[in-house]
């Protein structure tokens, strides 16, 4: 299923997962106009975009970014995750949906604030006011459910990324992966429909991993992860782990936008 190894001993000093009251190493600023979650070394010219899922800022998912930042001391990035639902994400309750008012309301969220032609312009305008104010010279995307969308459609000609990373994510199509041009992980849960994952890695032509977690649900690695679950909690780190592994050999600060 995969072209590229998962391990890397460079990843071994990931910070431990705290399971409850995450604390956050970053700050809060302004990137094109949107609030915008902050962390790493300021000192770090590699950068990553996080897009996050469709439930906002949650601990799981900052801890993800501080992860990302600080998981290897020899490979630091700074890491930012924009807040694109501008304060009013969707509201974990609906998912996965209980009754009918829960599922019409998600499909009125992903058809409103989460439609991808919302957010993805928006992206380049980021990167580009945030390369020039952090000195950032490469860029790495990931994104969650939702946001694995949004990398994918990312990860198109002319992105100003070098690698990308999905896990668990959302609608995931074949006819997205003939257009990816740069170095792909993506992290699929045992909710994922294979035969679309499948179909879309066929698609690929850049180097690639698709490494599956089957006993996660969607959104482990993000906003749904109950750190208090050992099991959970172990994949969890394994998942940050493959994907630094994975940026570190692909994001090199030689490749400058």
């Amino acid at each position: 299923m995969s072209s590229e190894s998962t391990q890397s001993k460079a990843c071994c000093d990931t910070p431990a997962v705290v399971s409850k009251g995450y604390k956050p190493k970053g700050d809060y600023i302004t990137a094109d106009g949107l609030k915008t979650y902050a962390t790493g070394s300021k000192d770090a010219k590699r950068g990553i975009l996080v897009v996050y899922d469709i439930f906002g800022y949650f601990d799981q998912t900052l801890q993800g970014a501080d992860i990302l930042a600080y998981g290897d001391k020899e490979q630091q990035y700074q890491v930012f995750m924009p807040d694109f639902f501008e304060g009013e994400p969707a509201d974990i309750s609906w998912y996965p949906p209980q009754n009918k008012e829960h599922e019409q309301k998600l499909g009125e969220f992903f058809s409103s604030k989460a439609a991808p032609p919302k957010t993805l312009p928006r992206i380049p305008k980021i990167v580009e006011e945030l390369s020039k104010s952090k000195g950032i010279e490469s860029w790495g995307i990931i994104g969650y459910c939702w946001g694995g969308k949004i990398v994918n459609l990312s990860s198109q000609q002319g992105t100003s990324f070098k690698v990308a990373a999905a896990c668990h994510p959302a609608m995931v199509d074949a006819n997205d992966a003939p257009g990816v041009t740069i170095p792909y992980v993506m992290l699929p849960s045992k909710d994922e429909p294979r035969d679309d994952v499948e179909k879309w890695e066929k698609g690929l032509k850049v180097p690639h991993l698709v490494e599956w977690y089957p006993t996660q649900v969607h959104g482990w690695m993000a906003a749904r992860a109950d750190l208090e679950d050992a099991e959970v909690k172990k994949e969890y780190e394994r998942g940050y782990q493959t994907v630094l592994s994975f940026f570190h050999k692909h994001l090199s600060t030689n490749s400058k936008l």
